[in-house]
């Protein structure tokens, strides 16, 4: 056969190797065994696969090779029909917190794109199903639901903001508008009219006042189209004598609550964007906090005798005067032991309190009274904690923290937006902690769930992450969940992901080398790994498997 069609080795001498020249065919499943320390490894990994990085270096500008380092050349003579390399080896090198089965294999992106597409929005408030009507549409529902009554066409200026908002009656005066609802209340536009300024408000301009009837549809449609501008995209319907209001959205709404989405993306239901990520954990499903436990080991000790561990024993400094200044209102002392210190004194030593506290120094002989605010032990430690800390602050304040998971998401990473966007009942953290094989007889199924324009948009879609599903499977691999961490797998769990991603890569034309992937595996799934294995090959690529077994 001609040369190109097999990959020649000749005077292989690295690490144990003597000498050796190999003959492997290309586009071919071949393994390598044998004894351990006969040079599987050193043939396989340090000199065809070395060789092959070098040579993928080499093709880099001399200025890139300067970040990247020259690699040094294997010691053999000659290489010949080498493609591409890619190594898959048993090692857990992601030690990255927000890295998950779901994202390497991509998976996690399909799925994103199919809940931004064809997901079905609902409050988080209500529960309700979110709607978004056309102009059209709205005003269709106005005179069907409103037809004799009068009513009141709001559209909203100010959601839940402190001001006291003069400048803005004066500009919608001057655009002609008479009345605006403050608070739930339609009040008059007055000459220098203002609210309190510290307060939260409300604020709509009434555009129309009504009775909703034929002969003024014109005028209905023309105040339906001013409140849909003026309000971008929404508009307010109350009813002037039930005082009931509704919303309407071009954007995704609850019409009982008024709450609004944006049109969803993908990066939506991503935890590692801010657009999708809890507000927070920062999309790790967990938080940083202050183990009291930690701070108090022992609560038959005193505070005096350094019962509150990064306080340590009594010192004549501020912080202890102000302990005591706590402790003297419920008249105890600094030497009464923590367990009998009521619990509100107990809070307000560790957290702090908005009120200003009295006490008394007797610094360098001089007795002196004053009031000052305290913040508390645990915010002490958590100003130690943040990036302006130093390094020594920050390693010292971990001591007394501990994780535990997100009271926001429950662990869930998402914001409540990304979690109420749902496919046949489910969200797509719930399809995420599925077990593989359970998510994919799921969505083998979920077209009956799904409205015939949900299934034109998410065909396409479905049909990627089934096939890579699919994959998955065939390595053995049905037991995980897409939200399990990269960090928690073993070593073959992570070659063998590393594996299937690289079969639904359908990359042709490479040379790929595997260190022991059937390891772990049990006896009946060797063989959906060697055809996973085949499969890589008949796709045209060459595959060379080490194997100790």
């Amino acid at each position: 056969m001609p040369e190109t069609e097999y990959i020649n080795v000749y005077g292989a001498r690295v690490h144990n190797l003597k000498n050796i020249d190999a003959e492997i065919p290309r586009n071919s499943l071949t393994v390598i065994t044998g004894l351990s320390g006969s040079g599987k490894s050193s043939l396989a990994f340090d000199t065809i696969f070395a060789e092959g990085q070098r040579r993928y270096i080499e093709t880099f500008s001399a200025y890139a090779r300067n970040f990247l380092g020259n690699l040094e050349r294997p010691d053999v003579d000659k290489i010949t029909g080498l493609s591409p390399v890619i190594s898959i080896e048993q090692k857990t090198t992601n030690r990255n917190p927000r890295s998950t089965v779901g994202t390497t294999t991509e998976i996690y992106d399909y799925l994103r794109l199919l809940f931004a597409r064809a997901g079905e929005a609902y409050s988080y408030l209500s529960s309700e199903k979110m709607v978004k009507y056309t102009e059209e549409q709205v005003l269709e529902l106005i005179v069907k639901n409103y037809a004799g009554k009068k009513i009141y066409i709001l559209s909203p200026l100010v959601r839940t903001r402190k001001g006291h908002y003069r400048e803005l009656f004066e500009q919608v005066r001057k655009r002609g508008y008479l009345h605006v609802r403050v608070d739930g209340e339609i009040r008059e536009i007055t000459s220098g009219m203002k609210l309190d300024r510290y307060k939260n408000h409300d604020i709509e301009v009434v555009i129309d006042k009504l009775i909703v009837s034929e002969k003024d549809y014109i005028r209905l449609k023309r105040s339906v189209a001013t409140a849909m501008y003026q309000g971008d995209g929404l508009l307010m319907i109350l009813d002037a004598q039930t005082l009931a209001l509704r919303h309407y959205s071009k954007r995704l709404m609850d019409s009982a609550t008024g709450l609004s989405y944006k049109e969803p993306a993908p990066h939506n239901f991503s935890f590692n964007s801010p657009q999708g990520a809890c507000p927070r954990c920062k999309g790790l499903g967990v938080v940083t906090q202050i183990d009291i436990e930690k701070l108090i080991p022992d609560r038959k000790q005193s505070i005096h005798n350094g019962a509150i561990v990064p306080l340590g024993k009594h010192k004549n400094v501020m912080i202890f005067w102000q302990i005591a200044a706590i402790l003297d209102k419920h008249e105890i002392t600094l030497n009464t032991p923590v367990k009998d210190i009521p619990d509100d004194a107990m809070d307000e030593i560790l957290y702090g309190s908005d009120s200003r506290i009295k006490i008394k120094s007797t610094l360098m002989g001089t007795f002196s009274d004053y009031f000052v605010t305290y913040e508390g032990v645990v915010k002490y430690i958590q100003m130690l904690q943040d990036k302006e800390a130093s390094a020594t602050e920050q390693k010292w304040a971990e001591q007394f923290a501990k994780t535990v998971v997100c009271s926001e998401c429950k662990g869930m990473r998402l914001n409540k937006e990304a979690l109420h966007f749902r496919i046949g009942n489910k969200n797509i953290n719930e399809l995420s902690n599925m077990e593989i094989s359970e998510l994919y007889d799921w969505l083998m199924q979920v077209d009956n769930l799904m409205s015939e324009t949900q299934k034109k948009i998410a065909a396409e879609i479905l049909k990627e992450i089934r096939t890579r599903l699919k994959f998955l499977l065939d390595v053995g691999l049905e037991y995980l969940s897409l939200n399990r961490s990269s960090v928690s797998l073993s070593g073959g769990e992570s070659q063998r992901i590393r594996l299937a991603t690289q079969i639904g890569s359908q990359l042709v034309n490479v040379l790929y080398i595997l260190d022991e992937p059937s390891i772990g595996l049990h006896q009946r799934d060797n063989l959906r790994l060697i055809h996973s294995l085949r499969e890589l090959r008949d796709i045209g690529n060459s595959v060379i498997v080490v194997e100790h077994d």
